[in-house]
């Protein structure tokens, strides 16, 4: 009885052992993996029957060969998880596996923080909110890690484009100051030039009469 047992199994492993090349032409047809092809078990000895691409096209046909669906593989948990991870959840201390450099490094960070701030600088210079010059002083202002974001940036320009402002309208009103005290200058001293004129002209004339 015992021998009886392995002589059928042996046969057993003959008869799926004989079907090795209708699966591989049969992945070969409906272009997939072996893993995927399915053989009708109760039409075996017909399957075997099928030595060519042809009569295998034509079992497909009949369908005793299948090409099994495709695996689901869901990542609707993973969006889950995701969606969760952006509002914070699951990223406590007991899930966090490198340092905080790791995971976000410094040099990242401040790459992206001199990137903007460069970008504003070359923007308000094209707009011609700064000249040049103050554009080259903000620029290696930034690179020295004077601003720490863009609003700080923008507030240090709109103060420094006041002060300039200021400094100019006192430039200006000095500058009237000084033209005007000019101007009063002259004309005093055009008057003392005209009223020493008329004094030596009324000396020459009295001079005649005296020696006369």
């Amino acid at each position: 009885a015992v021998v009886s047992t392995q002589s059928t199994g042996y046969t057993n492993n003959l008869r799926m052992s004989s079907l090795k090349l209708q699966k591989r032409l049969s992945a070969s047809v409906m272009k997939c993996g072996r893993k995927k092809v399915w053989l009708d078990p109760n039409e075996a000895s017909e399957i075997s029957n099928a030595n060519s691409r042809q009569n295998i096209k034509k079992l497909i046909k009949d369908g005793l060969i299948i090409k099994k669906p495709q695996t689901v593989h869901s990542r609707a948990r993973c969006r889950k998880n995701r969606e969760a991870r952006r509002m914070g959840r699951h990223t406590g201390a007991g899930k966090r596996k490198g340092t905080a450099n790791a995971r976000m490094p410094e040099k990242v960070i401040w790459m992206r923080r001199m990137r903007v701030l460069r970008r504003l600088l070359k923007k308000y210079r094209e707009d011609k909110k700064i000249d040049k010059h103050m554009y080259h002083a903000l620029y290696l202002q930034s690179k020295g890690n004077i601003f720490k974001n863009k609003r700080v940036l923008m507030e240090h320009i709109h103060k420094k484009k006041a002060e300039s402002a200021r400094l100019k309208t006192l430039q200006e009103q000095a500058e009237a100051r000084r033209n005007r005290s000019k101007a009063a200058h002259e004309r005093k001293q055009a008057r003392n030039a005209q009223k020493h004129a008329e004094i030596f002209a009324h000396i020459e004339d009295n001079a005649p009469e005296e020696e006369s």
